[in-house]
């Protein structure tokens, strides 16, 4: 009898990724066998720090989670604490909103496309190797990342985690003048989000077709970023407070990041799912770029991923142009907010996908308890799933190195913020 062939393959510290994180592989007679992809960050308990605190600290805490996405957890924040004290902010304090996270959106989708997954597809191993061929394709890259910074700098006060955002409003709009110079930046910057779109369709991806569910947010009228129901392409239509009652988060031993499920199964968040799911609330002049690509959405291949993220740059270029072209009111800067005891419900796309919050606070605007399910977790068996399919397809009988290097392609495809992801750990202790 011929002895099964097991082969063991571990990469110890996934790079070009935000936090830390490990992959083990065992394949036995030319199937994988087991797969785990280890995060082993420990948890960062931001839910149980926010307990006892003002509602009015918990935007800049919860910014702090995320260097990359600050804005993303402050807006699904502020979300939920106004339905808390039922509270408005009105439509010109949610057109200031809307470009704050075009900030967002911005400079996270050009830092992952340049940075981490545009080397990957053209076989580089970092973006200064890349540079040395790409210069002008990385000077474009970082252009566009620095729009978005100044976005997120003229309502935030800062880039990284930004100070401006609270709920109601803001603690100050910006004066008429302080956009002007960057209202023509931007609209300068046309020609390069186009550019970036038409680049990201050219590269060579892979061709790995796959099934897999979609959830985003979709809202009534817009592209959605920050509001509307849930829906999944598998016919989920939920309003957010409705999201425990059909997504679970669970523990596997292998890792301290929580997986999670739609009854009971992995799903996909993320630039990927957006488009799928609300392909009809493009703007025009960015379905029609969209559609010059050649590539048909919605699309069963994850690895369009990167054309996804290079069209909602040009989204978010689009309506920045469009709110700072006709600025909403400069007043108030944020709705009165009297505090009242309650549970209120947030959910915004991140960059990397929905992020959900849940906040029971006290008569007194104290937190009572947090709940915050970022899109990394939502996507960890998903990445999990796609590992699986993703390698058997490219082939098991590649040596270890060629292994590993479509492994990382794969992870480093869904930009994954590993610490974000980190926020549980059960403890089992034996005593005999």
């Amino acid at each position: 009898m011929t002895k099964k062939r097991e082969v063991r393959i571990r990469v110890p510290l996934l790079t070009r990724v935000e936090g830390e994180g490990a992959l083990d592989i065992a394949i036995r007679a030319g199937r994988i066998e087991q797969l785990h992809l280890r995060i082993f960050e420990p948890p960062r308990l931001f839910e149980k720090f926010l307990q006892g605190r003002g509602y009015q600290e918990v935007p800049d805490m919860v910014a702090r989670i995320c260097g990359i996405c600050p804005v993303a957890y402050q807006m699904s924040a502020v979300q939920a604490l106004e339905r808390v004290f039922d509270v408005d902010p009105g439509d010109h304090i949610r057109a200031w909103r809307r470009l704050f996270y075009c900030g967002e959106w911005m400079q996270s989708h050009s830092l992952h496309i340049h940075l981490l997954a545009a080397p990957d597809f053209l076989g580089f191993d970092s973006v200064t190797a890349m540079a040395k061929r790409y210069p002008d394709e990385v000077r474009r890259g970082l252009r566009l990342q620095a729009l978005g910074n100044d976005i997120i700098r003229l309502l935030g006060g800062r880039s990284v985690h930004p100070v401006g955002a609270c709920a109601g409003g803001f603690h100050r709009l910006p004066a008429p003048d302080e956009s002007c110079e960057l209202l023509a930046r931007l609209q300068a910057a046309r020609d390069d989000a186009e550019a970036l779109l038409a680049w990201t369709a050219r590269l060579p991806l892979p061709d790995d077709d796959q099934d897999f569910v979609s959830v985003a947010l979709r809202h009534p009228h817009e592209y959605p970023m920050n509001g509307g129901r849930l829906v999944s392409s598998a016919g989920l239509d939920i309003a957010i407070e409705d999201y425990p009652q059909h997504f679970t988060e669970f523990q596997v031993p292998w890792s301290t990041a929580l997986h999670a499920g739609l009854h009971g199964e992995p799903y996909l968040v993320g630039p990927l799912a957006r488009l799928n799911l609300n392909l009809d609330r493009l703007p025009r002049p960015v379905r029609q770029a969209l559609d010059a690509t050649g590539i048909d959405f919605p699309s069963r291949n994850l690895f369009h991923s990167i054309v996804a993220r290079a069209a909602e740059i040009l989204l978010a270029l689009h309506d920045a142009i469009a709110i700072l072209e006709q600025p909403p009111a400069h007043a108030p800067a944020a709705a009165a907010v009297s505090p009242r005891a309650g549970t209120g419900f947030g959910c915004t796309e991140a960059p990397r996908g929905i992020l959900w919050h849940r906040y029971e606070v006290d008569a007194a605007g104290l937190i009572v308890e947090a709940d915050i399910v970022p899109p990394t977790s939502q996507n960890q068996a998903r990445i999990e799933q796609d590992l699986r399919q993703s390698l058997q397809h490219f082939g098991l009988d590649h040596d270890e190195q060629a292994l590993r290097r479509r492994a990382e392609t794969v992870i480093r495809n869904y930009d994954p913020c590993i610490s974000c992801a980190t926020h549980f750990l059960r403890l089992a202790v034996e005593r005999r």
